[in-house]
């Protein structure tokens, strides 16, 4: 008997979700409240009492214990006889740790997190935590989801796992091979976001360029479909790997009106023998080549770029190429991230240490070339015309939204008029202090 059916008619089950990392999990996380989207339970905010409490991990640093904690203990203050569920990538890792945090009941590998249901024996809490984790080899199924914090934009999941072996990643080790559905399955998930009135998908997967391995397709052939697709106003791609961005794809996005001239592109480090110990699949002359042709076919795009500071080995001399490499690219932003120990990665294993401190300091020197760099971009586009997507945020009557090429735009004056999802034009007029985002004007 399903479990959803052996509650009382009577009284509604509330359940609340809580979500750690990257969009791939908050698009997860989407589904698996689709699953509890029936009469017996009631979704709640994580910040309200609730029967049971669902937390979806993140396995990328060093802090997914400490956060995971945190949130357990968050939800156990709310209501200290909840039935709490931990899974996702941190629970794949490390199922025995988190097992061995107080008031924890359920512990879900990646195989078993789409099945909370079966597993939960309706939601009664344990003297000790149970554990269903097999082997992340045996997740080869492929798990439709999408998601989004307004009505406007949706991360739709499109991939699921990678077969790359990065020194310093876990995500394999959390999610396995790489599979993804066919183009046909992922243009009926879009057109139902379509139908529910969403202007743009972001397309979004743990490495979402290597598309189509068990179909025989290409991510390039699933632009083109969904570039053909009735009613889709954007495609914005969340992350692409510089090998697996083809020419044909940048060709494809400087000829298409619905492809958005964004490219978010991982480097790591601006050092080709960083490059090498980091075991990625590419140089930097490569980088420069994908980033030179962007710039040619579409001058206004967006390109940002994530970087890691302070993997073992980067001497001051290596890290002063990273930034002499960055210096020259002609970039919008940067994501970047400091280095963190991962057992059961290669570079855990590794010799030279970078210490912490360095590390850090490494990191805010990025961080402030990123801000000049999204700065430069922003100046660069004061006085031109823009479509924005207007979302449901405001502030002090202000609307805002996002231009095809990733700037933030809050309107000057208000605009009562303007309603959420609506694609406006709109020009770009002055930055803001914080040189987060750009104030613009409607153009009637």
């Amino acid at each position: 008997m399903n479990p959803l059916n052996e509650q009382s008619q009577s009284v509604l089950k509330k359940i609340a979700f809580y979500t750690l990392g990257c969009k791939l999990n908050f698009a997860e996380t989407s589904m698996l409240k689709k699953d509890f989207d029936s009469e017996r339970f009631l979704i709640v905010p994580f910040k309200s009492k609730a029967d049971i409490y669902v937390i979806n991990t993140c396995s990328v640093t060093t802090d997914a214990e400490r956060d995971c904690r945190k949130v357990v203990r968050q939800a156990l203050r709310k209501n200290p006889s909840a039935f709490v569920v931990v899974t996702g990538c941190y629970a794949q890792l490390d199922p025995e740790v988190i097992a061995g945090i107080e008031g924890v009941d359920l512990v879900l590998g990646a195989k078993e997190k789409f099945d909370i249901v079966k597993h939960s024996k309706n939601f009664k809490k344990h003297d000790q935590a149970v554990i269903h984790r097999k082997d992340v080899n045996e997740a080869v199924d492929f798990h439709h989801a999408f998601s989004s914090s307004d009505r406007t934009r949706v991360f739709l999941k499109i991939q699921d796992g990678c077969d790359y072996k990065c020194s310093f990643c876990t995500i394999p080790l959390a999610r396995g091979q790489s599979r993804s559905p066919s183009i046909e399955e992922i243009l009926e998930q879009a057109r139902i976001v379509i139908k529910d009135g969403y202007k743009e998908i972001i397309l979004t997967g743990v490495n979402a360029g290597d598309f189509g391995k068990q179909t025989g397709e290409t991510f390039y052939e699933l632009l083109l479909a969904l570039d053909k697709l009735d009613g889709l106003e954007r495609i914005r791609i969340s992350s692409i790997e510089p090998n697996l961005l083809s020419h044909d794809i940048i060709d494809l996005a400087a000829r298409s009106t619905t492809i958005q001239p964004h490219f978010h592109i991982p480097l790591q480090s601006g050092s080709d023998h960083m490059l090498r110990i980091m075991k990625r699949r590419y140089d930097t002359a490569l980088y420069t080549d994908r980033v030179k042709s962007i710039r040619e076919k579409i001058p206004d795009a967006c390109i940002g770029v994530d970087v890691i500071t302070g993997h073992p080995g980067e001497t001051p001399e290596l890290f002063q190429e990273t930034v002499s490499f960055l210096q020259s690219l002609d970039i919008s932003y940067l994501h970047v991230f400091t280095y963190s120990e991962r057992p059961d990665t290669l570079s855990y294993t590794m010799e030279k240490a970078v210490d912490v401190k360095e590390r850090k300091k490494r990191t805010h020197i990025l961080r402030n070339i990123s801000r000049q760099k999204r700065y430069d971009f922003h100046v660069k586009h004061i006085g031109s015309i823009r479509q924005v997507l207007i979302e449901d945020e405001q502030t002090n009557a202000y609307a805002a939204g996002w231009t095809d090429n990733y700037i933030r735009v809050v309107l000057k004056k208000p605009a009562l008029k303007v309603k959420s999802s609506q694609i406006i034009q709109c020009k770009l007029i002055d930055t803001d202090a914080h040189q987060e985002a750009v104030f613009g004007d409607i153009i009637s």
